[in-house]
């Protein structure tokens, strides 16, 4: 690909340029990295703190410790050395304000530092003691967990500004002034000693889940990415995009969605999402014609959604799978139909967009055949569907055929599959993305981009293959992964010095060596905020443990709903967006999931909405998300912004309208959880609800932008949202022709739970006075186990220990943190009768018809009304 000069190409006139690279940077790094960097022995100093937390993670995460019998830590020492390492860098990488100096470290900062890694590192340090003394903490306990706590908040301000910071502030006000508040929201309030205890000394603040799901995975999936990017992946991914898009109406646009759902993949945040792909396409979209606003709100809208596309979902899936109580594999089949919609109802607005506005591709030097560019076009949207299916149906044989060896077998085809894309790498040009401010006068050509860098897809493939073959935990397959990463840092350099014979083999190992040890400390620098985003977070879940205030939180939605479901989701999607606002996406989710998921568990059921846990997480994992587009507080937008040159408010709203199909799949995967690949029967099954899912979300898109094949005509618009709602939510009508469900009274619950199979939803219906004094009636979704011949033990199996009583069944017991007990079940209550699918409905698919035909007819009409007329 050729660049002009500055102020030259095709078109007349000068091109107006975005931020200077420095001001790009800063960008990143106010969000990311941390906005010093000092020289000298200070700098020394900052790097290799976050190489040893580095290393550390890579240690803990390994097997070698149990091979050694030797640096063994339990997860709350393991936590609290995890905490240390970000506290300390917190306060050395980011300056207290925008006064103090980015080229030293103050000494007050260094004080700092060292006091919030003592303070972190004290559980680690004195974890025999504190274990010998639960609930009756030393001065010496208090002093560290106040000053500790003291110091997390002003750690959380430096990194993540005042919303998480002023919210925890609250939460902890909220704990030791109960006694003082309005009747309402009143409780009886805690002592310093108990408040300290709660949230220093114990799993239940600070140091709980979230920190826990931190230290064993999203550091290593944050440096994974970090690796992949100092490889060399996020270039490829972006010059492949383009060079396999380009050429399409508003090609740059389409790769700029494309691009940001590759970097999605490996990228934890959605500001260094916007700037890593934006500075490249936004440029390219200006250049082709879209208007600077909107082709800011364009790479906002993709990079945003980065955070919900699989594998990492800006690491909250890590998360998830602890709050909800599945697999990790099972968190990745949920959440993938609704990103890849959502990324698909994107790239057709944008396609949309090109077409009102006669807006072209790029130039390129020679033209492919259309089929050629189509299937070209299918590769680059469904790359890591095809990478995936090819590792599992491609490889899975190996480790049927050769369970035992499949590790060596599979270790050693990555090893020869390396060198020979390495080698086909070495014989193409170098990646093209070098200079961002340059201008692009030619496509470039994708039988040259594509093969440089198909070595990057290696370490996906081992990530996956141990993932979904091998079944190893996240943590254990990503340090496998990250083994693979640290192979191609050292190497790739070397072999192409080889394969091109440059000679200067020592030279090109050296430089190696240097991209490992730069992607080391990025990555642990990277994860500066996560973890002090996720300990900040467990504050708002210790609060909420220590004084039940979801519970208040759950009675005053429910008051002000007032029974209607629907408001009850709204009020619900409305809280989410505002307590998102300002928050990294780990703590974003942490805060929505402790606070707006129970509400929609247990109001929900008792206005009838019975729906898996997964789906009310995902639900408020999305609004939450939502919040990074809504203005004013949307960091992303401001990035696009300031790279395109234009106004950041006016940027927001726009990719707040483009973002408006994300935000109805919640609402449509609660109520029709096939979009989460729940109850979807077979291939067949599975092909109808991708086929409904893909032309609903199309003609939700062609009515929102106002065009499908032709401007749309009012009524027009109002057919197309028809459409998509009945292919996105079929049983709405189906259920006021026939009822989804019968009636099964509780004394047939052994025989309804012997006739279930495994893993099926049991839809239980409780009542009764619950632990806190009021009277429940609301149903859950139950998942059970493996068939027993006995209906006691595959309830027991799933959390819930009941006893028959007379013609009822009695819950007399729940397990700790079962899915049983986060769904709302407690002892004493009664299961009043159960719900059965109806025997006698047709299948709401067959309403597919009616809606396909509608769109078709329509699309024949506008193409026959646009088509020119002759005479």
């Amino acid at each position: 690909m050729t660049r002009a000069t500055k102020g030259g190409g095709p078109r007349p006139g000068k091109e107006e340029p975005g931020l200077p690279d420095e001001a790009l940077r800063e960008l990143v790094a106010e969000a990311d990295t941390g906005r010093r960097q000092p020289a000298g022995w200070q700098g020394g100093v900052l790097t290799l703190l976050a190489l040893a937390w580095s290393l550390f993670q890579l240690w803990y995460a390994s097997p070698l410790p149990f091979w050694f019998e030797f640096g063994i830590f339990n997860d709350t020492e393991a936590r609290s050395i995890h905490l240390a390492f970000a506290l300390a860098l917190a306060f050395l990488a980011y300056p207290a304000s925008r006064r103090s100096p980015r080229d030293r470290i103050s000494f007050p900062d260094w004080a700092l530092g060292l006091a919030g890694m003592a303070c972190a590192g004290y559980i680690a340090l004195f974890y025999r003691e504190l274990s010998t003394r639960p609930g009756l903490p030393t001065s010496m306990d208090l002093a560290a967990a106040l000053v500790g706590l003291g110091l997390l908040l002003e750690a959380t301000r430096r990194t993540l500004g005042w919303p998480l910071a002023v919210l925890a502030l609250v939460f902890l006000g909220y704990v030791f002034l109960g006694p003082y508040m309005p009747d309402a929201i009143a409780h009886r309030g805690a002592s310093l000693a108990k408040g300290m205890s709660h949230f220093w000394l114990t799993t239940e603040g600070v140091f709980g889940v979230a920190l826990g799901v931190s230290t064993s995975f999203i550091f290593l999936f944050v440096l994974f990415g970090a690796m992949l990017e100092t490889a060399g992946a996020g270039g490829y991914f972006i010059a492949a995009a383009i060079s396999l898009l380009g050429r399409f109406r508003g090609g740059p646009a389409k790769a700029a969605v494309v691009a940001s759902a590759a970097t999605g993949v490996i990228s934890g945040s959605s500001i260094a999402n916007v700037v890593t792909t934006g500075t490249f396409t936004i440029p390219l979209m200006k250049r082709v014609g879209y208007p600077a606003k909107k082709a800011a709100a364009v790479e906002v809208a993709a990079s945003v959604d980065g955070q919900i596309m699989p594998p990492v979902m800006g690491a909250a899936v890590f998360l998830m799978t602890e709050y909800v109580g599945i697999a990790y594999t099972e968190v990745l089949k949920h959440a993938f139909l609704p990103a890849v919609l959502s990324y698909l109802g994107l790239f057709y607005m944008v396609h949309l967009e090109a077409v009102r506005h006669g807006i072209e591709g790029l130039p390129a030097r020679t033209l492919a055949p259309w089929q050629q560019r189509m299937v070209r076009a299918l590769m680059a949207f469904a790359g890591i569907v095809i990478l995936a299916g090819a590792v599992v149906w491609g490889l899975g044989w190996i480790k049927a055929v050769w369970p035992q060896a499949s590790f060596w077998i599979v270790s050693g085809a990555m090893f020869f599959l390396y060198l020979a894309l390495v080698r086909l790498a070495a014989r193409m040009p170098p990646l093209p993305f070098d200079d961002p401010q340059a201008q692009i006068t030619e496509l470039p050509e994708a039988r040259k981009t594509i093969p440089a860098g198909l070595h990057y897809l290696l370490p996906v493939t081992v990530l996956i293959w141990n993932l979904m073959v091998e079944r190893l935990s996240p943590g254990l397959a990503a340090f496998w992964a990250l083994t693979y990463l640290v192979f191609i840092l050292l190497t790739q350099r070397p072999l192409y010095a080889f394969f091109r014979a440059e000679g200067r083999l020592g030279a090109a190992a050296v430089e190696g060596l240097r991209d490992l040890w730069a992607a080391l400390v990025g990555g642990a620098r990277n994860m500066v905020p996560i973890a002090i985003a996720t300990a900040t977070a467990g504050i708002i879940v210790g609060t909420v443990t220590l004084t039940g205030i979801g519970l208040v939180l759950t009675e005053v939605i429910e008051m002000l709903a007032g029974g209607n479901l629907l408001l009850l989701l709204l009020l619900v999607a409305f809280i989410c967006v505002v307590l998102g606002m300002g928050l990294p996406t780990t703590a974003n989710y942490i805060v929505v999931s402790t606070l707006m998921a129970p509400v929609v568990v247990q109001v929900g059921g008792q206005n009838g909405l019975v729906v898996p846990l997964i789906a009310v997480h995902m639900f408020v994992f999305y609004f939450g998300l939502m919040a990074d587009v809504t203005p004013p507080v949307g960091l992303a937008s401001y990035a696009a912004a300031g790279i395109a040159r234009t106004d950041p408010i006016a940027v927001g709203v726009q990719a707040f309208f483009y973002s408006i199909r994300t935000a109805i799949l919640p609402f449509m995967f609660l109520f029709n959880t096939q979009l989460l690949l729940i109850g979807v029967q077979g291939w067949g099954g599975l092909v109808l609800t991708v086929a409904a899912g893909v032309t609903a979300m199309m003609a939700f898109v062609a009515a929102l932008q106002g065009w499908f094949f032709a401007r749309n005509r009012w009524w027009e618009a109002g057919v197309l949202l028809l459409v998509a709602f009945t292919l996105l939510r079929p049983g709405f009508w189906m259920d006021r022709i026939v009822p989804p469900y019968t009636e099964v009274p509780a004394a047939e619950l052994e025989t309804v739970l012997a006739s279930l199979p495994a893993g099926a939803p049991l839809r239980l219906f409780v009542e009764g006075t619950n632990l806190q004094g009021d009277e429940v009636r609301r149903g859950v979704l139950l998942p059970l186990g493996e068939p027993t011949d006995n209906a006691r033990e595959r309830l027991r199996a799933a959390g819930v220990h009941a006893m028959p009583l007379g013609d009822e069944w009695q819950i007399v017991g729940v397990d700790f943190a079962s899915v049983a007990a986060k769904l709302g079940l407690e002892p004493g209550l009664v299961v009043s009768h159960l719900e059965l699918p109806n025997p006698d409905r047709p299948a709401k698919e067959w309403l597919f018809l009616p809606a396909w035909a509608a769109m078709l007819a329509l699309a024949w009409w506008q193409r026959r009304r646009s088509a020119p007329r002759s005479g």
